[in-house]
């Protein structure tokens, strides 16, 4: 992370050599208290200041604010001690010279978790590292996991604290992070981000549109192009359909979208979020008639299952000049008079086609997303609440092929009489909402499923809906760029 505030540097902080970090610690508190001495306080009343005065006095303070904002992230969010202790005590210096410095908005990563649950953590010879809950011996594979995030991002977000709860699922997702956002790849690196700031936005997930839009402008990215989707090139103008589609109605992505965008680019971006399904194992008790009828009367059933409306909100300004039709939403896709054959996994699949796709036109990243897929399905620790040595695999297949239920998708050898048994209406409610109007979530909806469950289970049932939505999304998409390919 390369950056300048005027002479201040901040890359520095992201190294693992403590005298590279020492160096910027010293540049950082030279700067900031050049800056201090430009708006201390005085004692005596001062003279009239010109229009002019005011404006570079106010400027100065809005720099410094910003500094020691960021002072305020490292002393709080920094896996490495010097850093932290350093960067509070530049804040504490300040404090004394009579400038009030900035207080956090919150404390913990997820308003949705208790904020008593996340706790400190000592790590050998570092003594301090955010984590949440316990992850029994794996506290020295953790720093590593903070300090490689912090390394490349010189950041700890919130979403890599909550993905605490599973740091072999965490590990894999900040490597797929890095290798599709920061690596070598046909798309440059603030097209990359402008795709996250359009994708995020799409859900009004104003959190991760900030950080996109971040690290966007800091790999070079045209700010005007932060104005409105209409300001971006063509291509990326182009993007916006399909957005929208894979969003909210992924069935409906055909041949003909592919060929509208006519680009590699377009294509690169559907490989971004490529996933690989887990094959279920065989059991196949009932006929294959049998199956069918099944799956058929499930997937009418999940149509009746409406996402929740509770605190509905509008998408804000900031956001939703970032994707246009905001309108358009999920919509149930045999409902209204409209049909959609059903997606047979069995003809087309990530293993017989979108596997070799994948690696032909972007190496590496198949492998990547394989791995990633297969860790957040398979992720156990042979628990349900309070009781343990329980397989959860019935359960866990339960909720992934529930969801691609949802998108019309079915998997011939899966007993679909097992969700209703398994999976009660409020727990659907839950799932649809999460997997079809992330945005209409609320802290309500997540307290009331599994009330007896640990926090960490409700991430990791949070962490198979992002999973399933995603695969069902991108079969949609690659079975439609094997046709425009073909």
């Amino acid at each position: 992370m390369e950056e300048r505030e005027g002479e201040v540097r901040w890359d520095g902080l992201c190294s693992r050599d403590a005298s590279t970090r020492d160096a910027a610690l010293e540049n950082i508190r030279q700067a900031v208290l050049r800056r201090t001495a430009q708006i201390s306080p005085v004692k005596e009343d001062p003279p009239p200041e010109s229009s002019e005065g005011r404006l570079t006095s106010a400027t100065a303070l809005d720099r410094l604010n910003e500094m020691l904002a960021r002072l305020l992230m490292l002393s709080k969010r920094c896996p490495f001690r010097d850093v932290r202790e350093k960067s509070e005590s530049i804040l504490k210096n300040v404090q004394e010279l009579g400038i009030r410095i900035p207080r956090p908005l919150g404390h913990g990563p997820s308003r949705f978790i208790p904020e008593k649950e996340v706790c400190c953590l000592q790590v050998h010879c570092e003594l301090y590292a955010f984590k949440i809950l316990q992850v029994g011996n794996e506290d020295a594979q953790m720093h590593t996991l903070f300090a490689d995030s912090f390394a490349t991002l010189g950041r700890l977000d919130n979403i890599t604290l909550v993905m605490v709860f599973h740091p072999q699922y965490l590990g894999s997702f900040l490597k797929t992070q890095h290798y599709l956002l920061q690596m070598d790849g046909p798309l440059p690196l603030h097209y990359r981000h402008y795709i996250g700031i359009m994708a995020a936005a799409r859900h009004q997930c104003s959190y991760l549109v900030n950080l996109h839009v971040n690290d966007f402008l800091h790999v070079g990215g045209d700010p005007k192009w932060l104005n409105g989707l209409e300001n971006a090139p063509h291509k990326l103008q182009n993007l916006g359909e399909l957005n929208k589609i894979l969003a909210h109605r992924p069935w409906l992505i055909t041949k003909e979208h592919i060929e509208t965008t006519e680009s590699f680019c377009e294509v690169e971006a559907l490989m971004e979020k490529m996933k690989k399904l887990q094959e279920c194992r065989d059991e196949e008790e009932a006929s294959q008639e049998e199956m069918a009828t099944r799956f058929e009367r499930e997937k009418r059933e999940s149509m009746f299952v409406c996402c929740s409306e509770d605190e509905e909100s509008a998408p804000t300004r900031d956001v939703s000049r970032h994707f246009e039709d905001t309108s358009y939403g999920y919509k149930d896709f045999s409902r209204h008079g409209m049909h959609v054959p059903t997606f047979r996994v069995q003809d087309y699949s990530w293993e017989d086609h979108g596997y070799s796709l994948v690696n032909r036109l972007y190496p590496d990243v198949g492998q990547l997303i394989d791995e990633k897929f297969h860790i957040a399905y398979d992720l156990t620790y042979n628990t349900m609440a309070m009781h343990k040595d329980v397989d959860t695999s019935m359960l866990r297949r339960a909720i992934w092929n529930y969801i691609h239920c949802m998108f019309g998708i079915r998997y011939d050898d899966y007993d679909y009489g097992e969700i209703n048994q398994l999976l009660d209406r409020s727990f659907k409610v839950y799932i649809k909402t999460v997997v079809c109007a992330p945005e209409k979530t609320t802290k309500r909806m997540y307290d009331s499923f599994w009330r007896q469950f640990k926090h960490s289970e409700k991430v990791h049932v949070n962490l198979l809906l992002i999973e399933a939505r995603m695969q069902a999304e991108l079969l949609y998409a690659l079975r439609a760029i094997t046709h425009y390919m073909t």
